[in-house]
């Protein structure tokens, strides 16, 4: 690919614009439980959505520089190529960009310190950011990533807009928040199964490594189908079409499974993280309108 030294398609590029789906979709879920407690109010969604947008692309910032930096960006890595290792970006720029979306998140969440607890916000605000280089330079080398996900691309996201948006929180928005975590977890161990080699030789802890290739397949497997039936406690509080439209996701979700079986090894795994992505978003958005629909 033909890509130009530091341009916009470079820096599109570097942001990965398809793992936006799982910065957006516990943000979109909160907001549907906001809006049938009748709570709702767009500004601090907006704002939330935003946060979570920008600490996905800054993260992605840094896995790209410290992968170079770290020299793991080896030919016979298998992931969607690196900006920095490509030679699309410069070390320096990429420093730098990671420093603007840094700050130009900090300052969207200054506009949330209006809508809640400024102490408890400040800190889970500190909290994603230090995750964001953490993650990336230690945590997922020690068999801690997929509980991270969970964490802070489900709990942390989904719990922590409820709370801006209401001003509380529910036993609803911490069920909605573990269902997102597991969906997004599907990504990462996608993407663990497909680098599980490499990893290994990298010294890089997974539980796709720890436990092995077949447990990669079907721990993929389990987290979508787990998410949806996890769906039926919606259903125990009345919103039944919140459970059975997401239904619709998990034959979906077994036909990617299968491909990824098929496929086993190599650089075609990496198409279906395309498709896992879209199949993130299918399940978000059935959720969502299972919720608004109950």
């Amino acid at each position: 690919m033909e890509v130009r030294k530091n341009s916009l398609e470079a820096w599109v590029l570097a942001m990965r614009p398809k793992t936006l789906t799982g910065a957006a979709i516990p943000v979109l879920v909160a907001s549907a439980l906001a809006w049938i407690d009748g709570r709702f109010c767009w500004l601090p969604a907006w704002l939330c959505l935003v946060f979570a947008c920008l600490m996905q692309v800054a993260a992605n910032f840094i896995n790209d520089l410290f992968d170079y930096l770290k020299g793991s960006d080896r030919p016979d890595r298998l992931g969607p190529e690196r900006a920095c290792a490509q030679g699309w970006i410069s070390p320096r720029a990429m420093k730098w960009g990671i420093a603007v979306v840094v700050v130009l998140a900090c300052l969207d969440g200054l506009g949330l310190l209006a809508f809640g607890n400024p102490t408890l916000l400040v800190s889970i605000g500190l909290g994603c950011v230090v995750f964001a280089f953490l993650y990336t330079i230690v945590l997922s080398y020690c068999g801690m990533g997929d509980v991270l996900v969970v964490v802070f691309f489900g709990l942390v996201p989904v719990v922590g807009t409820y709370y801006v948006v209401t001003g509380q929180t529910t036993s609803e928005a911490w069920l909605a928040g573990v269902v997102c975590g597991l969906l997004i977890d599907t990504l990462l161990v996608l993407n663990n199964y497909r680098d599980r080699d490499t990893d290994r030789r990298d010294g890089k802890h997974t539980l796709v490594t720890i436990f092995g290739e077949r447990f990669g397949r079907f721990f993929y497997l389990f987290l979508g189908i787990t998410a949806w039936l996890l769906c039926y406690g919606f259903w125990m509080e009345g919103h039944r079409m919140a459970f059975l439209l997401p239904l619709l996701y998990v034959p979906v979700h077994i036909a990617t499974w299968c491909e990824m079986v098929n496929i086993s090894h190599g650089k075609a795994l990496n198409r279906i993280l395309g498709k896992t992505s879209r199949n993130m978003l299918l399940f978000g958005l059935l959720l969502v309108a299972g919720l608004l629909l109950s």
